[in-house]
C-alpha cells in the first residue's frame, strides 16, 4: 500500500478518520472537566501525553505534507483533501488547546522532546526548500562566504533542535 492508497482509503471512509479525530479532543474535553485542576497528577498527566502523541503526530504530518506539496509538487491550494491536510491540523490546534486549559505543557512528559522534533523537521525542509531553489549556476554566482554561513545556520538550528529532543 502507498501512501496515496491510504489516502484514497481515507477519502471513501472517511468514518473511520472522522471517529479519530472527533475521539481526541472529545477525550482531552471530558478529561479536563473530570480531572478539573489534577491535570499534573500521575493518571492524568499520562492520559494527556497519549492525547498530545495521538494528536501531534499527524498533525505534524499533515503540516509537512502540506509543506511538501505546496512547495515541491506546487499542488493547488484548491486541490487540498480535508480529510488528511486540514482536519488534523485542526484537531491537533484543538486538543492542545483543550489540554492547555487543565495542564501546562511542562507537566507532560515528552513534550519538549516533540518541538524538538518538529524543529529539527522544519530546519531539514528549509535546507531541501533552499537547495530545490538553488541550482547548480546559483553556486556560481553566489558567493562561498555567504554558502558557508547559510550552512553553519542551518547546522546550528538542527543541533538546537537535536539537543531538545535528547534533552532528559
Amino acid at each position: 500500500m502507498t501512501l496515496q492508497d491510504f489516502f484514497d482509503a481515507c477519502s471513501v471512509h472517511p468514518e473511520i478518520i472522522g471517529f479519530y479525530f472527533v475521539a481526541l479532543p472529545l477525550t482531552a474535553f471530558l478529561a479536563s472537566v473530570f480531572g478539573k485542576g489534577e491535570g499534573h497528577l500521575s493518571p492524568w498527566k499520562y492520559l494527556y501525553t497519549t492525547l498530545v502523541y495521538l494528536a501531534m503526530i499527524p498533525g505534524i504530518f499533515a503540516i509537512l505534507l502540506n509543506v511538501y506539496l505546496f512547495l515541491f509538487e506546487r499542488q493547488p491550494v484548491m486541490e487540498t483533501n480535508i480529510y488528511t491536510q486540514l482536519l488534523p491540523i485542526l484537531v491537533m490546534f484543538l486538543t492542545l488547546w483543550l489540554i492547555k486549559r487543565n495542564v501546562p505543557f511542562e507537566y507532560i512528559p515528552g513534550f519538549d522532546k516533540l518541538s524538538g522534533l518538529v524543529f529539527i523537521i522544519f530546519a531539514i525542509l528549509a535546507v531541501m526548500w533552499l537547495l530545490d531553489r538553488m541550482h547548480i549556476i546559483a553556486f556560481t554566482y553566489l558567493p562561498f562566504q555567504y554558502i558557508i554561513i547559510l550552512l553553519i545556520g542551518l547546522f546550528i538550528l538542527a543541533r538546537i533542535g537535536l539537543k531538545r529532543i535528547m534533552a532528559d
